[in-house]
């Protein structure tokens, strides 16, 4: 199929606008706001220029470094002031409607918008790191088959604050905000070497993943200036080397997510062939495997030292057969790829039109891929007991969301008698 045709079932995102309007109260929220912009309310509001922009910085500190989501908690902040912030301006967090926690560790939230929409983030944690997977989207518009998520519908995109919002949630439920006069822990400051001292219990946030509900590269904008407040060395200062953005393989943006926000990327590639790809992971049928891997090439940024990960979720008789390690093997050297390949247990939900590979599958695949040089370990799958593992990501939601509508339903039947 011609890059310019249509992909049958799949409708390409048009960029809607969400400028900042006012809540039910009538107050603002700041949360994912640049602080230009926050220092612009300020002066609109009232305030001089040099005296907003000073309540800027401060409010930004409070807001990032120390977790503080009331004005009244801003102590360097003249107590008069704050009552006028907190007339004008909210620090909002997203709703959590449901938390999680798996029998491995795994935590699972299921949050809701403030105009009424449902979508969830999860927190793996490991001896080494604690990683959080991060959505972008209400729901999914990629239709991939071996994903739940992608059998939603796109409701809507995420906004920056929405997004920021789940990082501030993990670090809420994690403890990990600095108190009294204890100095903010920076995430930046977790050094490679001495990572594991700071992950001791294995809860510590340490690193994102952009590979919740959505495809970040359909909500490039608002992914951008979410991160952005999140590696800010005065926002929450995590470092770019521990940010990885996973697309499906949205081709024209591949360049610009490595120049506009630098962070590692995955790939889910998920076959070797185009009939297998297309039937799997539809937007193959826009943008080729070939096309894909060259923008994989091209993507600034990366080196041995930044490998790009492909992941590969492993379906039996699919695309899990011997051949189909050695073709991929034999397109990363093609393209000469500093590739490292996760290979993902394919993880069933009701309904799913695919069964995993076996364990001895898995391995044979795993084993030709090393033996071609290429990094290929197998993820252990996490979070399966709710629904949090790799692609699992609605069921909780729907769930939720007919028992809303049932809800609804009994109260209108009583209120009729």
């Amino acid at each position: 199929m011609p890059a310019n045709m249509p992909i049958p079932g799949h409708i390409d995102p048009v960029p809607v606008p969400r400028p900042i309007t006012a809540r039910e109260d009538g107050r603002l929220d700041l949360l994912g706001l640049p602080r230009k912009q926050i220092a612009d309310l300020f002066e609109d509001a009232g305030l001089d220029k040099k005296q907003a922009r000073l309540r800027a910085k401060q409010v930004w500190h409070w807001i990032y470094h120390r977790g503080v989501s009331e004005f009244e908690a801003m102590t360097d902040i003249a107590k008069t002031m704050r009552p006028w912030l907190a007339e004008r301006f909210v620090i909002a967090r997203p709703e959590i409607v449901e938390a999680q926690h798996s029998s491995d560790g795994t935590r699972k939230w299921l949050l809701r918008t403030a105009d009424n929409h449902d979508y969830e983030m999860v927190f793996i944690p490991d001896a080494d790191r604690g990683t959080l997977c991060v959505s972008s989207q209400v729901g999914c518009t990629l239709n991939c088959r071996f994903c739940h998520t992608g059998t939603m519908r796109l409701v809507r995109n995420l906004t920056p604050g929405e997004i920021v919002g789940q990082v501030m949630l993990a670090r809420d439920a994690l403890g990990e905000w600095p108190r009294g006069n204890e100095p903010a822990r920076r995430m930046d400051d977790l050094g490679d070497e001495s990572e594991s001292d700071y992950t001791a219990d294995g809860r510590l946030l340490t690193n994102i993943v952009m590979m919740g509900m959505g495809e970040p590269l359909y909500n490039f904008d608002n992914v951008r200036d979410a991160l952005s407040i999140v590696m800010d060395g005065e926002g929450l200062a995590l470092s770019k080397r521990r940010i990885t953005l996973s697309t499906s393989g949205v081709v024209p943006m591949m360049e610009r997510c490595g120049q506009e926000i630098g962070v590692n990327l995955a790939v889910s590639l998920h076959a070797v062939s185009k009939d297998v790809r297309d039937e799997i992971v539809p937007i193959n049928r826009k943008y080729g495997i070939e096309e894909l891997l060259q923008a994989c090439a091209d993507y600034p940024g990366a080196s041995n030292a930044r490998r790009i990960t492909f992941e590969y979720v492993m379906l039996k008789d699919r695309n899990d057969s011997d051949e189909d390690a050695r073709e991929l093997v034999r397109l990363l050297r093609k393209y000469d790829l500093p590739a490292k390949v996760n290979l993902i247990p394919f993880n069933p939900w009701p309904g799913a039109p695919y069964e995993c590979s076996t364990p001895e599958r898995i391995r044979a695949f795993s084993n030709i891929v090393f033996e071609g040089g290429i990094s290929a370990p197998v993820r252990t799958p996490r979070g399966r007991d709710i629904d949090a593992a790799c692609g699992q990501l609605k069921t909780a939601a729907e769930k939720k969301s007919r028992a809303e509508l049932d809800r609804i339903e009994a109260e209108k039947q009583a209120a009729l008698g």
